[in-house]
C-alpha cells in the first residue's frame, strides 16, 4: 500500500471540496443517510444507505452492498476503505437525494478529507459529516444541556462543531462534507433530529445495517 500516494490524493482531492452552500434545492425534498460497517473479521465490506423523506423523515428507501473490502485498516485512510461499498450501494437507489449525511467526518480530518467530504466530492450531493468521535482538534466541552455546542479548532481553524444532541450522551461532532457550510452542516443535522443522540437519517442507516429492532418493526409494517 503506497501511502505517499494516498495522502497525496488525500490532499488533492480535500482541495476541490466545496466548504460553502451549493444545494440544488432548497429546502432538501430527500434526504440519505449513509453508515459503514465490516464483516466477517473485515473481509466484507457492508455500506447502508437510506432515504428520507423531508420534512416528515419518513423512510422511503434503503439498500445494503456488501463487497470485499478493498484495503487494510489504516488509521487517518479509512474513506479509501469505505468508499467502494458506498458507491456500490449508491448505484442501487431508485431515488437519489439533495442531501446526504455520512456516519463519519467531512473536513474534521488531520488532511480534510473524511469518509464524508470523499464520498460527497464522488457523488456530488451536499454532505455533511456527523461522526462520534473525535479525530482530529481541540474543543472545550459543550454544556450539559441539550444543543450546547462548541467549535472543533485544529491549527487555528475551525473544522466542525461538538454538538450535544441529547442529555447524558456524548456529543457528536459535525463537520462539512462537501457542498455545506459549517454552519448550515449543524443547522440541517438539528434539522433530522427525532429525540435520539444520532439525527434519523444516519440512525436509520445503522438501523438497516445493523438489522435493528425499528428497522424489522418498519419492515413487517
Amino acid at each position: 500500500m503506497d501511502i505517499q500516494a494516498l495522502r497525496a490524493e488525500q490532499l488533492m482531492r480535500a482541495a476541490e471540496v466545496i466548504r460553502n452552500d451549493d444545494f440544488d434545492i432548497m429546502p432538501p425534498r430527500l434526504i440519505a443517510g449513509a453508515d459503514v460497517g465490516f464483516e466477517q473479521g473485515g473481509e466484507v465490506t457492508r455500506a447502508a444507505l437510506v432515504i428520507l423523506e423531508y420534512p416528515s423523515l419518513q423512510l422511503v428507501e434503503h439498500k445494503v452492498a456488501r463487497i470485499a473490502t478493498v484495503m487494510p485498516y489504516i488509521p487517518g485512510f479509512l474513506s479509501f476503505r469505505e468508499c467502494p461499498a458506498l458507491l456500490a450501494a449508491w448505484q442501487m437507489l431508485t431515488h437519489h437525494p439533495d442531501l446526504l449525511l455520512v456516519d463519519g467526518h467531512g473536513i474534521a480530518h488531520p488532511r480534510r478529507l473524511g469518509v464524508a467530504s470523499h464520498f460527497g466530492l464522488l457523488v456530488d450531493v451536499p454532505t455533511i459529516g456527523v461522526a462520534k468521535r473525535r479525530l482530529c482538534g481541540k474543543f472545550d466541552l459543550p454544556g450539559t444541556e441539550v444543543g450546547a455546542q462548541q467549535a472543533l479548532v485544529d491549527h487555528g481553524e475551525q473544522i466542525g462543531w461538538v454538538w450535544r444532541s441529547k442529555k447524558r450522551c456524548n456529543p457528536l461532532f459535525i463537520s462539512t462534507g462537501h457542498r455545506v457550510s459549517l454552519t448550515t452542516a449543524l443547522y440541517w443535522v438539528k434539522n433530522c433530529m427525532a429525540g435520539y443522540r444520532l439525527p434519523e437519517p444516519t440512525r436509520w442507516a445503522d438501523a438497516v445495517a445493523s438489522r435493528r429492532k425499528a428497522f424489522l418493526s418498519w419492515q413487517q409494517g
